[in-house]
């Protein structure tokens, strides 16, 4: 059917056809129909394609207030493993059921034909605090997924138009439609009524409050914003503060992004997630935080630029991702909430049915796939809580992935069906609890006493805990002053003293709750006998006997040991413990012995690794003795392991090996962790986050060049060890790549002179230089020519055969060993080229750092290098060789210690001559002094001098029968050393007499003077008397009375003052007469304090899923160190704990507490020099539901903006700050 098109201007003017036809009206009580639909997806451009189990997503709509609002959602059955379970949610966490009101209503049908669940929420006349984000949540068995829409909420539309034509009349009433005159004051009386009903629905918007409040409100702080609600009777103030909120804050447009992110993000754990935003200039900065923290890029974080997008993808997330993150670009911000959800909790191994007896010890264990996993323990279908525990008499225990429920006495009150649930599982055992068969360990006897004197009649049952009734002669005993009844563990004793006639008869003990009877007779003599007392061997109540089998017990190093041994005989025996030979006596310190009636105890405070061993405890009367032994067993954490260094390393690894420790601690070692820093750093980096097994570890990642430490730990069963001895610093480097361009420079009869270009590559650990190998042809062997490496691309290798061909290559040196040797193509014939070359005269220049040598020679041209071919023979005329010794070395030459010595002394002569270096006419010492030798001239150079190369050096040439020689003095000088037997002398009025003598070492060279000082012993600083004093003694003038002073000298040559001084070794004091100076006693000032707590830990009740703080204030010095506890146990690194400490004041953040996060948290603070400190104890408790407020304070519902329930003045406080 055609839909209906608007009339045009042409219509009839009638009121008919001005008017559209009116809606049928709906019955009354019958509910208003559902806004229409929105189009099918497949004909929406926009409409999203459905992802997962949902055919059909719920959609976003918008509602006018008071009408009803309809939201439906398809799910595809065929998905799912059973039938779901349907959950709407608004927000992130309030669930809506049979409490959120009559309002709502749920409705969930099924087409079996298709498997097509129909869901449907329906909100009969919405109002303006149902606005907002809702969820929908299916789960069936293991499976779950959900999605998200919006609600939003307008206020009633007005047809503008037709009041405003409906209003326009004439004037005429009862005339044709054409006839009167317009009346304009229905219309203005129209417009009047319409503006009274918009100040009326702005009233409606200011949910009632005068506008003179809404003004006190805007101009009032944030913290009186609860005094007013109070006082005028506000009670929406969610409603207030959102009408605050946009009253002051006015939105803006972002300039900067165009998408921001959502507001919410959810993710498996394990699982990778993007965050994606939109921006508006792609050339703008960019940054991601996490939790306020700039994230940098990494594996873990990668960033991601498409176009104008910005991605952050997050790789396998773990429960420390979940936080809240934000990008920043300038100065706009935008921000978002990932949860990352944990995987569903199964279990591995279930309980199992158990049947005891009364009084034995029980522990049911399960175990699930996830370590700290969460759990609840049920009994006959009540959950088993920590608050109940202690009087119910049981305790939970955690060990890894195994949950244990421990009983340590069982009553038949705790059997009954058991039950454990987690989020992935459940499973039940039966625990059955029968009474224990009472066993007769001693009976009563017989007794036959006289008068006056005492009856006791002693029986030992097999329980400790069974009571009983004494009956004479069938009536009840009553204690009274002669008559006594106790019962002591095990022992039932009824004592009569002062037994008179009248007590004699047959006296029987009834166990109570037992068909027992244990019966004996009193007998009365009259006739007086010798008293002889009752005697008892002494015994020693253990589980087991000392003498029969092995009684070991285990502690941990450092946790304190007490042994309750139970004794007895008749008279009280004495008890004494030893170890080996050792006997133990003191009642008082570490190890010490507490004596109580019918008890021994062995007290260890802090076990230490030398408490292991076999104790024994003997105890005597002089009736017998008993022995037991006990072997103590202490087991810790194990050594460091020891031996710990790098044997090799590379361009950017290492390889590390080391020796188990010494001692273990009691259990084997379970493998090895590993850290590695770079030196002069206080940061340590984790190479392995499961325990190492080998010996031997390669490190890799490294940065060639940089200097590195590594230390290992060692683990075992109890803990970690100390850390080992940090490795050596070493650092990766690689050789440098093989030298270039290698090329024969000249070939004469005996040598050879290569030039080659350094590596392309010389990496981190630069060059030391090069070494030169030769290798005659026709064999394999490598000569090295130069042993030590040369700095220079060149080298003359000499000492070679005449007419053979030899291959030569070049290797670069560095501290890592080697490189690639650069190999020349042909090998090289060794033989001098003939045939004199064109001369020319002209000056030769030779510098060095101490001498320029200029000589006029006739020097044949030389050539560039060109690459080595076959010289042709020839005939080369001998000329008279001759050396040109410079001017400055016709004398003594001197030099300091470490200074280079390089002689440059040219000579002439054809052919080349030889050239010989002798010292004291003997070789020269090759491995200090370097000699290089060309056609023209000889170097001598020695890199660093030393005292040792002073003397006569000799430098002959020569040229078949003709020589030349030459002598060079060399002189290596130092600074002299300190004056020696430096003494005051002698002392009068203001002058003192200070003589010492020359001192043992020169430096190779006169001492030219001396530099004296003098200095107050009481300040001890050092001022000049005498320079370049020539004389051993000088006399030190203008002293200050009643001072008392020092002298020290120093001695001086030509290389300056000596290093160290020569200090008197008595002191000039210039006495003042009538003058005696006490020096006052100091006594320092100790500002150790014991820890002490300020503010204490209240007790809270929080709300589940929000985050919780603790806080409190310590003072101490040094500062304490601060352990938090869960239930007496330590909390660890949890990422679900954020524990910091800001000048004393220590907060404890939980973030998204659960139900198993109940319990009793407290805090210690203890200090190096003194014992703990126990602070204040919190006591938390998660509820769904936040508690109605008894003291005036407010508590809030769940609600997805408050992270927990907090009081007015904060709740503003904190929504004020998050929406600016």
């Amino acid at each position: 059917m055609p839909e209906a098109k608007p009339a045009t201007k042409k219509a009839p003017a009638g009121k008919d056809a001005a008017k559209p036809a009116p809606k049928e009206a709906p019955p009354k009580g019958a509910p208003e129909e559902p806004p229409k639909e929105a189009p099918p997806e497949d004909q929406s451009p926009t409409a999203e394609e459905p992802t997962g189990i949902f055919l059909k997503k719920p959609d976003s709509v918008s509602v006018e207030n008071g009408k009803d609002a309809l939201i439906v959602a398809k799910v595809n059955g065929k998905e799912l493993p059973g039938k779901p379970e349907i959950k709407w949610f608004k927000g992130k966490w309030l669930e809506l059921g049979s409490k959120s009101g009559a309002r709502f209503s749920f409705k969930e049908s099924h087409d079996s034909a298709s498997n097509v669940y129909t869901l449907e929420l329906r909100i009969g006349k919405v109002v303006l605090g149902d606005r907002g984000d809702y969820r929908l949540e299916v789960k069936a068995k293991d499976f779950c997924d959900s999605c998200a829409f919006n609600i939003d909420v307008e206020a009633p539309r007005q047809d503008s138009a037709g009041q405003s034509l409906e209003s326009f009349k004439r004037s005429g009433e009862g005339k044709p439609e054409g006839a009167g005159e317009l009346d304009f004051s229905g219309l203005l009386k129209k417009r009047q009524v319409v503006e009274e009903e918009k100040k009326k629905k702005k009233d409606d918007d200011d949910l009632g409050i005068p506008p003179e409040i809404w003004e006190l409100l805007k101009g009032a702080k944030k913290s009186e914003y609860e005094k007013i609600a109070f006082q005028y009777g506000i009670t929406d103030l969610r409603g207030m503060l959102k009408r605050l909120k946009k009253a002051k804050v006015e939105v803006k447009k972002s300039a900067a992004f165009t998408k921001k992110l959502d507001p919410a993000y959810q993710v498996d754990q394990g699982n990778k997630i993007k965050l994606v935003v939109e921006i508006s200039d792609p050339d703008l900065p960019l940054k991601w935080y996490k939790n306020g923290q700039e994230i940098k890029p990494s594996s873990k974080y990668v960033f991601e630029n498409v176009g104008k997008k910005r991605i952050l993808c997050i790789n396998k997330c773990t429960l420390a991702d979940d936080a809240a993150y934000e990008v920043a670009v300038k100065d706009e911000k935008c921000f978002t909430e990932l949860f990352v959800r944990e995987p569903p909790v199964l279990i591995v191994t279930p309980l199992e049915d158990q049947q005891v007896y009364v009084g034995d010890r029980v522990e049911m264990t399960v175990e699930v796939s996830e370590e700290g996993a969460q759990v609840m323990w049920l009994k006959d279908g009540v959950e088993l809580t920590r608050e109940d525990s202690f009087k119910s008499r049981y305790r939970f225990k955690k060990d890894g992935k195994r949950h244990i429920l421990i009983y340590s006495d069982v009553s038949l009150e705790d059997r009954g069906r058991y039950q454990v649930m987690t989020n992935g599982g459940q499973c039940e055992a039966e625990l059955s609890v029968e009474e224990k068969q009472l066993e007769v360990l001693q009976d009563i006897a017989d007794l036959t006493v006289k008068a006056s004197e005492q009856a006791v009649f002693k029986c030992e049952v097999s329980d400790e805990k069974v009571t009983g009734k004494w009956y004479k002669n069938g009536v009840e005993v009553r204690p009274s002053k002669r008559i006594t009844i106790s019962h002591v563990g095990r022992f039932h004793k009824l004592v009569i003293d002062d037994v008179r006639p009248e007590d004699e008869g047959d006296y029987t003990f009834v166990p109570d709750g037992y068909a027992l009877s244990l019966s004996a007779k009193l007998n009365f003599l009259e006739i007086k006998v010798e008293y002889v007392p009752k005697q008892e061997p002494p015994k020693i109540h253990l589980d087991c006997s000392g003498k029969t089998s092995e009684n070991a017990v285990v502690v941990v190093a450092g946790n304190k040991l007490r042994l309750d041994v139970s004794i007895t005989g008749e008279p009280p025996p004495v008890a004494t413990w030893m170890k080996e030979d050792e006997v133990f006596s003191g009642t008082e310190g570490r190890v010490r012995l507490e004596q109580r009636a019918d008890i021994s105890s062995f007290v260890i405070e802090s076990a230490e690794r030398g408490d292991e061993g076999r104790y024994t405890i003997k105890v005597t009367n002089p009736a017998g003795e008993d022995v037991a032994s006990i072997f103590l067993r202490v087991v810790d954490v194990p050594d460091p392991p020891e031996a710990v260094r790098v044997t090799t390393v590379g361009e950017d690894w290492a390889i590390l090996v080391w020796e188990p420790p010494k001692y273990d601690g009691g259990q084997p070692v379970t493998g090895y962790l590993l850290e590695r820093k770079k030196k002069g750093s206080q940061r340590w980096m984790k190479l392995n986050f499961e325990v190492f097994t080998e010996t031997t570890y390669e490190s890799t990642n490294m940065i060639e060049g940089i200097l590195y430490e590594m230390r290992v730990f060692a683990v075992n069963a109890i803990g970690v060890s100390q850390p080992s001895v940090n490795t050596k610093p070493f650092m990766p480097i690689a050789p440098t790549s093989e030298p270039q361009h290698l090329t024969v420079e000249d070939v004469t009869d005996t040598t050879t002179t290569l030039k080659w270009r350094p590596p392309d590559r010389i990496g981190a650990g630069g060059i030391d230089g090069y070494l030169v190998e030769y290798c005659v042809e026709g064999s394999d062997e490598w000569i090295p020519a130069n042993t030590e490496p040369v700095e220079r691309c060149g080298f003359t290798v000499k000492n070679l055969p005449t007419g053979a061909r030899i291959t030569f290559r070049v290797v670069g040196v560095n501290i890592a060993g080697r490189s690639q040797p650069a190999t020349l193509a042909q090998p090289v014939t060794i033989r001098e080229i003939v045939g004199e070359p064109p001369r020319q005269s002209s000056v030769l220049i030779r510098a060095s750092p101490d001498s320029l040598v200029a000589t006029t020679l006739s020097v044949p041209l030389r050539r560039v290098p060109q690459p080595y071919a076959e010289p042709a023979p020839g005939i080369v005329s001998p000329e008279q060789p001759k050396i040109r010794l410079p001017r400055h070395l016709r004398q003594t030459y001197i030099r300091k210690v470490g200074e280079h010595l390089n002689l440059v002394i040219p000579f002439q002569g054809k052919p080349r001559p030889q050239v010989v270096w002798t010292k004291g006419g003997a070789p020269i010492d090759t491995s200090r002094v370097h000699v290089r030798t060309s056609n023209f001239d000889t170097v001598f150079f020695v890199r660093q001098a030393a005292r040792s190369d002073s003397g006569e050096y000799e430098l002959s040439v020569q040229i078949e029968n003709m020589k030349d020689t030459a002598t060079v003095h060399i002189r290596v000088v130092e600074k002299a050393g300190p004056p020696q037997n430096v003494m005051v002398k002698e002392v009068w009025g203001t002058n003192a007499l200070v003589e010492w003598q020359p001192p043992k070492d020169d430096g190779n060279t006169e001492i030219t003077g001396y530099f004296v000082q003098k200095a107050d012993k009481k300040t001890m600083e050092w001022f000049n008397v005498y320079e370049h004093n020539r004389h051993t003694s000088c006399t030190v003038s203008d002293l200050i009375m009643g001072n008392e002073y020092y002298f020290r000298v120093y001695s001086e040559n030509i290389c300056g003052l000596s290093d160290s001084p020569g200090v008197s070794k008595n002191t000039a004091r210039i006495l003042k007469t009538g003058i005696t100076f006490k020096l006052p006693e100091f006594k320092e000032h100790d500002f150790r304090t014991p820890p002490k707590f300020l503010t204490p830990l209240p007790d809270r009740v929080v709300v589940a899923g929000y985050t919780a703080a603790l806080n409190c204030a310590v003072r101490g010095h040094p500062k304490p160190k601060v352990v938090w506890m869960k239930n007496q146990m330590e909390i660890g690194e949890d990422p679900k704990f954020l524990m910091t400490n800001h000048q004393g004041v220590l907060t404890l953040n939980i973030r998204r507490p659960s139900p198993f996060d109940s319990g009793t948290y407290s805090c210690r603070a203890s200090t190096s020099w003194g014992r703990p400190w126990p602070s204040a104890s919190w006591k938390s408790e998660c509820r769904s539901e936040a508690p109605a407020s008894t003291q005036g304070s407010w508590l809030l519902s769940p609600d997805p903006d408050l992270p927990e329930p907090l009081s007015l003045s904060r709740v503003i406080t904190r929504f004020l700050s998050r929406t600016q």
